[in-house]
């Protein structure tokens, strides 16, 4: 489906970077999805606030999309936190 991003356990992850006017921050490390994009789970030194709302954008396979990402919540430990984020308003902009 176009404008997914669709992880696979043989496909690389996509770069998940926070938009922060013109400058980008790279402070996720995606680890999972829900097979079509519209959940995606990932590390972050970084704890957001959950209900909290990122501009993003998302690398990968060569397409890039901005969209808005809403945290959903976290679970683990400090050292292991995993934030799950709810992707939405995705648009490609290359690819």
């Amino acid at each position: 489906m176009p404008g997914r991003v669709a992880l696979s356990r043989e496909a690389s992850s996509p770069r998940l970077l926070v938009l922060d006017g013109e400058t980008s921050h790279e402070v996720f490390d995606v680890v999972s999805d829900d097979g079509d994009g519209s959940v995606i789970r990932a590390r972050s030194a970084l704890l957001f606030e959950v209900g909290e709302r990122l501009r993003i954008r998302i690398e990968h396979g060569g397409s890039v999309w901005h969209a808005t990402a809403r945290v959903r919540g976290h679970a683990g430990a400090d050292g292991d936190r995993i934030t799950e984020l709810e992707i939405s308003d995705r648009r490609v902009v290359a690819g």
